[in-house]
């Protein structure tokens, strides 16, 4: 049995170069017990996010496929998913919100989610470019007290796991904001521009506990 493996994730300047080296989590096969949890800089009392990561995959057509998930010992508080159809959307503790994107595909694709719930404004940023906005949650409050993980959908506050709905492929720059970036500071990010770290979640900096056959491999960006 492999032993949870405790990670304090720290960016590498490569100044002649002018690039930067992160580590990235991959997910070599579909499996009910490989997993990430990430620790947050601060509570997850939410009212507005933004949440990014950079992901590659080659899923299945016919598979509904977790990419992010957070969850209290009640509920599924926040959950992002690729779906059957090949659509994607996000849950806020029960219902969803869909959107019909172009699919993740083996080449990185960066992934944004945002919402604010002064409006229930609600979208997708795919490669920079934005998805109409939708209505979801108004006024609604992500509660903290919860685990983030990735790489399976917790049935329980952090268990049962079904491996059908496991992540297989790669996973990095996994930032989180309390609030909403505008498009063009999302923009900039997919581009490789420095823009403000993640207050809840700075992958240059961040904690994080692998479970399982992931591995963390250095990618340049």
């Amino acid at each position: 049995m492999r032993l949870p493996v405790i990670l304090f994730l720290t960016a590498i300047s490569t100044v002649l170069a002018g690039s930067v080296t992160i580590q990235t989590l991959v997910f070599p096969s579909e499996t009910a017990t490989s997993y990430v949890e990430i620790v947050p800089m601060k509570l997850l009392n939410l009212k507005a996010f933004t949440l990014c990561m950079r992901v590659a995959t080659e899923i299945s057509i016919e598979r509904k496929t977790i990419l992010f998930a957070y969850r209290t010992g009640d509920f599924d508080e926040l959950n992002v998913w690729r779906e059957l159809d090949g659509r994607y959307s996000f849950a806020l503790s029960g219902g969803s919100v869909v959107f019909s994107v172009p699919d993740l595909g083996a080449m990185q694709t960066h992934f944004c989610v945002t919402w604010d719930s002064s409006s229930g404004a609600s979208a997708l940023f795919m490669d920079g470019r934005k998805s109409l906005t939708k209505l979801y949650k108004k006024g609604h409050t992500i509660p903290p007290g919860g685990k983030v993980i990735i790489g399976q959908d917790p049935d329980s506050y952090l268990g049962e796991f079904d491996a059908k709905q496991s992540f297989v492929g790669e996973i990095n720059d996994v930032n989180m904001w309390d609030s909403v970036l505008s498009d063009s500071t999302i923009k900039d990010m997919f581009s490789g521009k420095r823009v403000p770290r993640g207050n809840i979640f700075d992958w240059e900096t961040i904690q994080l506990t692998t479970n399982g056959a992931v591995e963390v491999v250095n990618t340049e960006l």
